[in-house]
């Protein structure tokens, strides 16, 4: 069993961000089915000309652990666009958000998740969140792939950056 690696978050100021997404209903197993549309988005975008301004994503929406989680993979863009079949437009809200950058592999973002919100808490700091009878339904809680598994394939290399929206 590996230990939870430190984390280091920071309060950032971001602008709100339009994105190329796709939405799906997974469960904590199944989340690889959505992270999997990453591509799909990319030569979407592609085949229109449009090119990322960012690092591909995963949100998540709603949150029951148990059960099902509705996320959705994304791509940010320069300007908002309109979207067809799967694929929509949408816009990551501005506002103040924690961030921290993992250095390692992806399996170990639970664990880093958990350290992230305890220091959160710890600050006294409140999420851009509401509870619900179907799960925490957050306004932006967002897990960015800044590495690309084709230039760098040791998993262990990969830098992942989870930014959680803070609430006003």
């Amino acid at each position: 069993m590996t230990s939870t690696p430190p984390v280091h978050p920071a309060i950032t100021d971001r602008a709100a961000q339009p994105y190329a997404g796709i939405k799906r209903t997974v469960t904590m197993h199944s989340i690889p089915e959505i992270a999997d549309r990453i591509p799909e988005i990319i030569g979407w975008l592609a085949a229109r000309g449009i090119a990322p301004a960012g690092a591909p994503f995963l949100k998540y929406n709603l949150i029951d652990m148990d059960r099902e989680l509705v996320m959705e993979a994304g791509v940010p863009v320069a300007a908002e666009i309109t979207g067809e079949g799967d694929v929509f437009g949408a816009v990551l809200p501005a506002g103040r958000y924690v961030t921290v950058i993992h250095h390692g592999h992806p399996m170990e973002l639970v664990g880093v998740t958990g350290a992230l919100l305890d220091w959160a808490q710890q600050q006294d700091l409140r999420w851009d969140m509401t509870p619900t009878a179907d799960g925490e339904r957050w306004t932006s809680r967002l897990e960015s792939y800044h590495t690309n598994p084709m230039e760098q394939p040791d998993m262990n290399e990969w830098d992942t950056e989870l930014a959680f929206r803070l609430a006003d």
